[in-house]
């Protein structure tokens, strides 16, 4: 896959994102949106993780701490091969695996998550777990920065770095707002890459939606031997659509069919200027 591929990829991964929402009348349109370029520059780049070796002791691991943009996941995992993509038409169904956050029950998802403020604590005990097995693999994790004001993820920014988890990476999907306002409005934890650095990690910023770049320094960590590497990714809630970016109601709105409509014809054109 070349670059041109990997940006029509995240084309198509939007829409698929806004499909399965529209057809379940729930989702988090916003936040998966802005953290789909991530997710697919992880597991077409960046991961060692596939269908064939998700049992294996030496994959990569990956857990989606901001577990509520779960679409994101769902669709990227489904273009994988983790399973048919068939089976999101189920999503937010009764009695369905394809729930509004991620369980273990669907292939390729490492860990329940949702309960926001838990996934880097469990990454933190498998980047130990790494370490005293003396495995090379690494454990990522992606957090939102509205779930950051959780005690756990501090608790968690101090242990890492105190246990030097240089294969440690945590990603903020940094689009800088959240279900009732912006970050600064609800609760303020900027300047969040000096917080960082002063908690002992090793610190990037990056444009989210730079596949390039995304790419670059995900590939090249960590950025700095015995400390967690922590990758600020700035990027636009409900990013790929107009009426969507930067506008609140998208948390977990879900589109008419004009609005429906809409975006797809402005997915449409971005395909066609890639």
């Amino acid at each position: 896959m070349d670059n041109k591929d990997l940006q029509l990829k995240s084309v198509f991964l939007r829409r698929n994102i806004l499909k399965y929402i529209y057809r379940a009348k729930a989702g988090h349109t916003g936040g998966s949106l802005s953290c789909i370029d991530l997710l697919n520059v992880l597991y077409n780049r960046v991961l060692n993780v596939d269908p064939a070796n998700f049992n294996s002791p030496d994959r990569d691991r990956y857990i989606q701490s901001k577990g509520h943009s779960v679409e994101a996941l769902y669709v990227t995992l489904a273009d994988r091969g983790f399973f048919p993509e068939s089976d999101l038409e189920t999503l937010c169904q009764y009695q369905s695996h394809y729930i509004g956050h991620p369980t273990k029950k669907v292939h390729g998802v490492e860990q329940n998550t949702g309960a926001l403020g838990h996934g880097l604590g469990i990454c933190v005990g498998e980047a130990i777990a790494a370490k005293l097995d003396q495995k090379s693999h690494r454990v990522f994790t992606l957090l939102g920065d509205g779930e950051l004001p959780e005690g756990s993820n501090w608790e968690a920014f101090l242990s890492a770095a105190h246990y030097r988890l240089d294969n440690l990476y945590a990603i903020l999907d940094y689009n800088k707002q959240q279900i009732t306002g912006s970050n600064r409005e609800v609760m303020n934890t900027d300047p969040i890459r000096g917080k960082l650095e002063a908690f002992g990690w090793a610190v990037r910023e990056v444009d989210g939606h730079n596949l390039q770049a995304l790419e670059e320094v995900l590939n090249n960590g960590p950025f700095e031997k015995g400390k967690p590497s922590f990758i600020v990714a700035h990027t636009i809630k409900g990013k790929g659509v107009s009426f969507m970016e930067g506008n609140l109601k998208w948390h977990h709105g879900v589109p008419s069919p004009e609005q429906y409509q809409q975006a797809l014809s402005e997915l449409d054109v971005a395909e066609a200027l890639i």
